[in-house]
């Protein structure tokens, strides 16, 4: 049973962050903010994969004006993503950004900071203050060295500086997140921040790698911090289509019983009794799952001596044979289809069965 660390709960576009509020899938996009139709195209995309808040990097002005465009099309909070430059946060937020990410520090002193952070309360735009390995200011390196996982305290000291800059100018509508690329310094440096604030707390590994790696990488730090009840909203950081960090996301969640979108797929790895095509079949009925909503459980297994036992939890399975292949339904056979009908059949079955958990 995981017990959640209650924070204070901020409100970023309509979506309730910390307090008991649910766990918050977010992502960003990797398209070009200017690029108005391509990027609504992919955040349409990130929605219907389950993405709730979705992050833009603003780059430039005309990027910050493309906001307006963006946030007339699609559904979820838009964040934008400041480096630096303090005019880009307040043009931002202007052109309808409903949170924004920087680093105070950097932001060029206290009064272009007090600039942002009056523009933030105008708006009603919660916070970010994020802070990464590589933007820790000199004194602090100087000091507790660059952040390990036997010492994350300069991370710890950084996002704890930021913050008292903005609570200096009355700001507390705010999250923390503090990234590194190491799993384990991820893992303290949260643990540590999270018994010195009550701020709620965006996690993430930064730089995690591509599908593998990254997938990995992101699990064992996010997972360990949310098993111990801590994290408000997350990112799987993923050098892939953005989509893929949703996914893997959900997946991450629902492996520790914490929520649930969509179907569970569960399929064997195949061993020298399969005889069909597993791995394309297993695909092909991975990508329809992605357009369901009704929290089945999906069995693919590659024989139909063993598949129907081993999987007899599943909602509905399907099993192969040498040129057929079977249905089954809570381990109990229901239809013996021909291998080239197979995937037909078996997804004709699923869309019913969606359709009947509508109707219920």
């Amino acid at each position: 049973m995981i017990t959640r660390k209650k924070t204070k709960q901020i409100i970023l576009g309509g979506v309730p962050i910390g307090g008991m509020a649910p766990v918050v899938v977010q992502s960003m996009t990797n398209t070009d903010t200017r690029d108005v139709a391509a990027t609504v195209d992919q955040i349409h995309r990130l929605e219907k994969a389950g993405c709730e808040i979705v992050r833009v990097a603003v780059l430039d002005k005309e990027a910050a004006q493309a906001i307006s465009a963006i946030r007339e099309k699609i559904t979820i909070p838009l964040i934008a993503d400041i480096h630096f430059d303090y005019r880009l946060a307040v043009a931002s937020m202007e052109n309808g950004a409903q949170g924004i990410r920087i680093n105070p520090g950097n932001l060029g002193g206290a009064e272009k900071l007090a600039m942002v952070v009056d523009a933030a309360k105008q708006h009603r735009v919660p916070i970010r203050v994020g802070v990464n390995s590589g933007s820790i200011e000199k004194d602090l390196l100087k000091e507790h060295g660059y952040p390990t996982a036997d010492n994350p305290k300069a991370l710890i000291e950084s996002a704890l500086r930021n913050v008292r800059l903005l609570e200096k100018q009355g700001f507390y509508e705010m999250k923390i997140s503090i990234k590194s690329s190491d799993t384990l310094t991820t893992i303290n440096g949260y643990k540590l921040l999270s018994d010195l604030t009550d701020y709620p707390l965006h996690l993430g590994v930064t730089e995690a790698g591509g599908l593998i790696a990254g997938t990995v990488k992101s699990s064992v730090a996010l997972g360990a911090l949310l098993l111990d009840g801590i994290g408000d909203t997350f990112r799987i950081s993923l050098t892939r289509d953005p989509v893929e960090e949703v996914r893997v996301g959900y997946e991450l969640l629902r492996s520790l019983k914490i929520r649930e979108r969509g179907p569970e797929l569960i399929s064997c790895p195949t061993c020298g009794r399969t005889r069909i095509d597993l791995f394309s079949l297993a695909e092909k009925v991975e990508a329809f799952l992605q357009t369901m909503e009704s929290p089945l459980k999906v069995a693919v297994m590659g024989c139909p001596v063993n598949g129907p036992g081993e999987a007899k939890e599943a909602d509905i399975g399907v099993a192969g044979g040498e040129g057929h292949g079977i249905i089954f339904k809570k381990g109990q056979l229901i239809k013996k289809v021909p291998e080239k009908d197979l995937l037909e059949v078996f997804l004709a079955e699923l869309k019913k069965m969606e359709e009947e958990r509508r109707q219920q």
